[in-house]
């Protein structure tokens, strides 16, 4: 079965930094493309980064130049680096794994809270 962990929330002030890791298991890690979304209260599910099997990425516009993806195939493991944080940021960040075969599969999640 696949199982996504994240880990790496947690309490940060504003201008602080996280660094978010998802644990991947029972996926062929370096054929899938991985994401971080992100789910405030009172708000859609949105994606933050994403980060394809070669290499290629995209963010939202509300953190490009502040957060980063990242993954290591070796380890299974994809991270998101989070800099300058503001409490805009706060909400549960998911990691997502998508394979080209059409599977879509969900962690889930990690508490990020960033205080003013």
């Amino acid at each position: 079965q696949v199982q996504l962990v994240e880990s790496g929330g947690g309490l940060v002030q504003a201008g602080g930094s996280l660094r978010l890791s998802c644990a991947a298991s029972g996926i062929i890690f370096s054929r899938a493309v991985m994401g971080w979304y992100r789910q405030a209260p009172g708000k859609q599910r949105e994606l933050v980064a994403a980060q394809a099997s070669g290499g290629s990425t995209d963010y939202a516009d509300s953190v490009k130049g502040r957060f980063t993806i990242s993954r290591d195939n070796a380890k299974n493991t994809v991270y998101l680096q989070m800099n300058s944080l503001k409490p805009e940021d706060t909400a549960v960040y998911y990691c997502n794994a998508k394979r080209d075969i059409g599977a879509n599969y969900w962690g889930r999640g990690t508490q990020v809270t960033v205080s003013s």
